[in-house]
């Protein structure tokens, strides 16, 4: 009995005879791996005679059957007079099976680990009539490194027992949203709306203009390039007709090459004031912004609001303080490239992780206008980060399931009271999925970590609104300006609900 069990089954040995039959021959390549910097590597590849010879020959045999040559019936043509008529036909199909097969053998054999498509031309291939082919790309690869101890990090946590206050000044906020602006004759105060025209200069040559803003005097003004210091201040007691002129220094990132860290002149022309009319708490009201049955049921929303922005709190504290020390040996040199591309995915990732986190579309912006203005510097902080933590979760075995997209996805559209299948399609026709599962894989490494970390409870204040952000660059914008990270447009009435 053991030893029939021991001998194999005559259809299982064919089967796996037939696999084995049909497996692709692999390529007899010669591949050369230089190494320019940290995340880049430069691939040569030869590939023998012997493989061309080979696709050459099963790509013409295929061809035979169906070759059409004048003077021979379709398939009887010889197959020297199909070779010279189809030559060059058959050497850039063959050009192209040898680049993709070549390629896909380099992924499988090599350890590096791409973050980018192969850089390679494709008009310098050619198939050459002797010897071998030779071709070059360059690829974007993942840095070596020897993952930093995680476990058992020391961790400062934010926490607060929100109270009734902070319901209260929250729900300034939130009323505001749905506020009217009427006409005010007096001058205007910090917390006031001012209509105005804005025109930017340096050296007396106008830079950027932006007609008819409406801006909030708040403590500062954000740009796309840089910040205005004490807005609220510069244009108080400013009436319509009135001229109020600042400075902004602009950031190494701005839009505008020739004048980073420049200052620029920017001239407000008052064209009118207004003050916010906060609407009533009436039942049609508290209908209309989320069918809530009364103010109190409005009230534990925006608390649970606010409970969510202190998860983001704790969550931003914890992966600063965490990739902080995981960093401590991190000094790969990222190409310049590769951040240039990476700026606008790591813009659309912050705004996602912000939307999902119950902040308003007035804090978003603001935040949007800090990480265009130092793009460079948060996009390599935030690649440095990614490249740990996907480590940690490739040796965790952590990846996001189905049912953690549904979860972000409902977060985001509670917010912009869309329904969670449009902003799944909003997301899906932007690319943007891959950045949704990086954020969601990212989240689930912070909490294994956190998980395996010694917490220290400490004080908590809810963000405050400071800065008034427009979308308006005070340098200009040039032509490799990043753009914008836009979602569809909502109602205001409903970003706040």
């Amino acid at each position: 009995m053991a030893a029939e069990d021991a001998t194999p089954d005559v259809d299982e040995t064919a089967a796996g005879d037939a696999a084995v039959a049909d497996a692709p021959q692999k390529l007899n390549l010669e591949v050369q791996v230089d190494s320019p910097s940290a995340c880049e590597r430069h691939v040569t590849v030869t590939v023998s005679r012997e493989d061309i010879e080979r696709y050459l020959d099963e790509a013409y045999s295929e061809m035979m059957e169906n070759a059409s040559v004048p003077g021979f019936r379709v398939g009887r043509a010889p197959r020297k007079l199909v070779e010279g008529r189809f030559k060059e036909e058959v050497n850039q199909q063959i050009k192209g099976s040898l680049l993709m097969d070549s390629l896909s053998q380099i992924s499988e054999e090599q350890t590096f680990t791409a973050i980018s498509e192969p850089e390679l031309n494709l008009d310098g291939v050619e198939v050459p009539e002797d010897g071998p082919m030779t071709f070059e790309f360059d690829i974007e690869v993942r840095p070596e490194f020897d993952l930093p101890q995680w476990k058992g990090l020391a961790i400062e946590r934010p926490t607060r027992e929100f109270t009734d206050a902070d319901v209260d000044e929250q729900l300034e906020q939130m009323l505001s949203r749905y506020g009217q602006l009427a006409p005010f004759d007096g001058p205007a105060e910090a917390g006031d709306y001012v209509v105005a025209n804005i025109k930017a200069t340096h050296d007396g040559k106008t830079v950027a203009e932006e007609e008819e803003a409406v801006l909030r005097l708040r403590d500062k003004l954000s740009f796309l390039d840089g910040t205005l210091e004490g807005f609220a201040e510069l244009l108080s007691g400013a009436k319509g007709g009135d001229k109020k002129s600042g400075k902004v220094k602009l950031t190494g990132d701005a839009p505008n090459e020739e004048l980073r860290q420049q200052e620029v002149d920017v001239e407000f022309e008052v064209l009118e004031v207004k003050k916010l009319k906060l609407p009533e708490l009436t039942e049609d009201f508290l209908s209309e912004i989320g069918n809530f049955d009364s103010e109190e049921k409005l009230r534990e929303a925006i608390k649970a609001n606010l409970q969510r922005q202190l998860e983001y709190e704790q969550q931003r504290k914890s992966r600063q303080q965490i990739t902080a020390e995981l960093l401590k040996k991190a000094d790969w040199e990222l190409p310049p490239a590769l951040l240039k591309r990476q700026s606008m995915r790591e813009l659309e990732r912050s705004v996602m992780e912000l939307r999902r986190s119950g902040f308003s579309e007035a804090q978003i912006r603001a935040h949007e206008n800090e990480l265009r203005q130092n793009s460079a510097a948060s996009t390599a902080k935030a690649l440095k980060e990614h490249f740990i933590l996907e480590r940690i979760a490739e040796e965790e075995n952590i990846d996001a399931e189905e049912g953690d997209f549904e979860k972000e996805i409902f977060l985001m559209a509670m917010q912009s009271g869309e329904s969670p299948r449009r902003v799944r399609a909003q997301i899906e026709k932007r690319g943007l999925m891959d950045v949704l599962q990086n954020q969601i894989v990212e989240r689930k490494v912070l909490e294994v970590v956190q998980a395996e970390a010694k917490f220290k409870d400490t004080p908590y204040e809810p963000q405050k609104l400071t800065s008034e952000a427009i979308e308006m660059a005070a340098g200009g914008e040039g032509a490799d300006a990043i753009p914008e990270a836009k979602e569809e447009a909502a109602k205001p009435a409903e970003e706040e609900a």
